[in-house]
């Protein structure tokens, strides 16, 4: 299993420079998981730099993957990595998600390069 955040989707969606990195990793949507708040960040994002019906498009191949809601589990396991590691709440969530999921987070947020169980990818510069 494997949890790709909004950094790769939106990577992914918008051909990016990692978009190549990243579709290896979204092939399988039945093998990921997807916190809810990254739907939400993927989905806001690409209504305000594009346009709505792109944004639902985006949002309907996210749906496809195991959507994760915030449940107190998730909420007080963020919490506690959000402190231990200096993460931003919807990092931390995104983090916990994947740790409590036993998956790899898939990323290219720096905040997450050198913490166990993550696939960093450099954007160029």
């Amino acid at each position: 299993m494997k949890v790709v955040d909004s950094s790769g989707w939106l990577e992914f969606l918008a051909d990016g420079p990692l978009a190549e990195s990243y579709a290896p990793h979204l092939e399988a949507l039945d093998d990921l998981i997807t916190p809810t708040v990254v739907l939400y960040e993927v989905y806001r994002w690409i209504k305000r730099q594009r346009t709505e019906e792109e944004a639902l498009i985006a949002a309907a191949q996210i749906e496809k993957t195991t959507l994760a809601p915030l449940t107190s589990t998730i909420a007080l396991t963020a919490a506690d990595v959000g402190l231990e590691h200096g993460l931003a709440m919807a990092d931390a969530i995104v983090y916990a998600t994947a740790l409590l999921a036993g998956a790899e987070l898939v990323t290219s947020d720096r905040d997450f390069a050198a913490l166990p169980g993550v696939r960093y990818f450099e954007k160029p510069a």
